[in-house]
């Protein structure tokens, strides 16, 4: 079922995607070589609860046999695609960190995601970083009504391959708002001009997930961490939007 958000909805999301937004630029500031991802989730729940919200991941149930999801944000180094579970491992210079966040508040969700540098990276990955952010935002144009879901998938994959890179096809992007994950799926790869139509009132997170080698994927043993299958580096950058009259609207800024 996809919800179409009232007005008060809205401003309730349009909250914990600033405290999303406000986290994530936090934690940019704070990535360095030497500290710890574990070190990086501390300071990103302690914000988010210093603003009366809590970690959306944290305590996450994907189903299955793996644990529900141990920490409050996503920490994914070089070829950990997303879902990186943060813990002792200690940031290296020429790495990149894909940092995600969800923040739940009086009952609504946001959902955002970036990519950082550690130190000095290689061009490169720095071009993988780019090329990944640039995506997101050419999905972000297609995000207006009566277009249909898939011209935000093609638009995304095309830029992305036209690029040299290739996009993950085992993940997507997903309604966001009243859940943490909502219909319509929002794949970064399809055909222009097919799935749902989007519609006034629609809280979508486009998130392209890029990978410099190929685009295939694994899961790690601890049952979430993804990883390239040939263990080449990936990028991630995300937002929530809103669908509405006129341009699409970005909430998870500050």
């Amino acid at each position: 079922m996809i919800y179409i958000k009232t007005k008060k909805e809205i401003d309730y999301i349009r909250e914990s995607c600033k405290i999303t937004a406000e986290a994530l630029q936090l934690l940019k500031r704070y990535v360095k070589v030497g500290i710890t991802t574990k070190e990086l989730d501390h300071i990103a729940e302690e914000y988010i609860k210093s603003n009366n919200a809590v970690a959306a991941f944290k305590g996450y149930s994907q189903g299955g046999p793996s644990i529900d999801y141990p920490a409050a944000i996503c920490a994914s180094v070089d070829d950990e695609v997303v879902h990186g579970i943060p813990g002792n491992r200690v940031l290296k210079n020429g790495e990149i960190i894909s940092l995600d966040v969800g923040v739940k508040k009086n009952g609504y969700f946001g959902d955002a995601a970036l990519s950082v540098a550690v130190g000095e990276i290689s061009k490169e990955k720095q071009r993988l970083m780019d090329v990944t952010e640039k995506s997101l935002y050419i999905g972000i144009e297609q995000a207006v009504v009566d277009n249909k879901v898939h011209d935000i998938s093609y638009a995304v994959q095309e830029y992305v391959e036209a690029n040299g890179f290739s996009i993950v096809r085992d993940l997507c992007g997903h309604g966001v708002g009243k859940y943490l994950h909502e219909e319509p799926s929002i794949p970064n790869f399809g055909k222009k001009g097919s799935g749902p139509k989007l519609k006034n009132g629609m809280t979508i997170a486009i998130e392209p997930m890029v990978n410099m080698g190929k685009y295939n994927v694994k899961t790690n043993y601890d049952g979430w961490t993804v990883l390239t299958i040939d263990g080449l580096p990936s990028a991630h950058f995300e937002h929530t939007i809103l669908v509405s009259n006129g341009k699409p609207e970005i909430l998870t800024v500050c």
